[in-house]
């Protein structure tokens, strides 16, 4: 690798299980007073947010505690309402993928709202108005992106838009893996997964860099240490811990590079077929594997030596199909459903699942050129 370009996103890790006691010192330093709270009805259940309010006493001046998966727009609006306000200087996501990805779409509206004028960074160090903060409790990685997505539902369609953009990126992460220990086993799994696909899309990204390939290969490391053990006793606090770091180093490995043909596919079947974002991760992965073997082979051999499942006088295709079958054993250990038609997707859908995905900016930046719908339709029959 001799030229490569990327932006490095300025943020705060906190790593350390109970860290979720050190959130209002943290908050402190950053000198913010009036936060909202992005979170779902589960973390509500559960008692974590009854904890980050005991944190935060008066500075948490808000909640939303309805957020769905794919972050619906009435949801953005109902939040949005809630911030301005509460006049909030910070929005705190607690919570998967789609709290933490509210919280970012929450930012990004009020700065353009407070302005009146595009929240979008016109320099990679450009500040935005209204910081995040994330709290993980799952292994979505969203924390470390400066991306999120909100499903919009007009005239009788469905379609998740994605954006991506500098400011949004996480200020303050913590990341407590005490918050994972009741993540149920399919959640562990769903998400584990969409954790190791970040990690695989990074390896082979078209606008990979030495740092997003080196976290991306250590992420993979840990989690295929650490998944089944996570899955199999989600007690198991040092598994936990392991599965969590995987996925930050997963999410920092995707931030700074272009997401391939996985995640576009992805983003159509939650968007508007429904499917939860980590089965999408399971049942897609092989196959967009598959799909890039012959234009990733070198990378993807390196995926299996992380992973352990090579020999050395293997040839780099003998490896990266190695890699596949490895990814393919472990969607299988975990229990997760491997055909969309076991979560409901209809064959009769599939060409128009394929002209959507082929808008995709992550499947216009795959590997391998995909110039027709039919190559989409295609992987997602094989999926079928």
């Amino acid at each position: 690798m001799t030229q490569f370009t990327y932006t490095a996103y300025a943020q705060e890790i906190i790593f350390a299980a109970g860290s979720l006691a050190r959130l209002g010192e943290a908050v402190g330093r950053f000198s913010w007073q009036r936060l909202l709270l992005c979170t779902s009805p589960s973390l509500r259940a559960n008692g974590h947010v009854a904890t980050v309010e005991g944190t935060l006493g008066a500075r948490l001046v808000a909640t939303y505690d309805r957020t769905q998966s794919h972050v619906l727009d009435f949801q953005l609006a109902e939040a949005l309402q809630m911030a301005a306000e509460a006049g909030v200087d910070a929005v705190i996501g607690l919570g998967g993928g789609s709290p933490i990805g509210l919280a970012k779409a929450v930012s990004s509206a009020l700065e353009e709202q407070r302005t009146g004028h595009p929240a979008r960074a016109v320099f990679p160090t450009d500040q935005p108005l209204v910081p995040v903060v994330a709290m993980p409790t799952t292994y979505a990685g969203s924390e470390m992106t400066p991306v999120y997505g909100v499903t919009h539902q007009t005239e009788g369609t469905t379609r998740k838009i994605t954006v991506r953009d500098a400011k949004i990126a996480p200020k303050l992460v913590i990341y407590d893996p005490t918050l994972t220990l009741n993540l149920p086993p399919s959640l562990t799994a769903g998400t584990g997964i969409n954790a190791l696909a970040h990690c695989i899309e990074a390896v082979y990204s078209v606008t990979r860099h030495p740092l997003s390939t080196a976290a991306a290969l250590s992420g993979i490391g840990a989690i295929t240490r650490a998944l089944p053990r996570c899955y199999s006793d989600g007690s198991d606090l040092a598994a936990r811990t392991d599965m969590l770091l995987g996925a930050h180093l997963g999410g920092a490995a995707l931030a700074g590079v272009a997401m391939g043909l996985h995640h576009g596919l992805c983003h159509v079947l939650g968007g508007t077929a429904g499917v939860p974002h980590g089965v999408a991760n399971a049942i897609i992965l092989p196959h967009a594997m598959r799909f890039n073997l012959d234009a990733t082979a070198p990378f993807l051999a390196q995926v299996a030596e992380a992973m352990g499942v090579t020999m050395p006088t293997q040839s780099d295709g003998s490896k990266a199909e190695a890699a596949i079958q490895a990814v393919e054993r472990l969607i299988g250990q975990l229990g997760l459903p491997q055909r969309l038609r076991e979560v409901d997707v209809r064959e009769a859908d599939l060409p128009q699942l394929a002209q959507l995905a082929l808008k995709s900016s992550a499947v216009q930046q795959n590997p391998k050129p995909l110039t027709a719908a039919a190559q989409a339709e295609a992987i997602f029959r094989a999926a079928w």
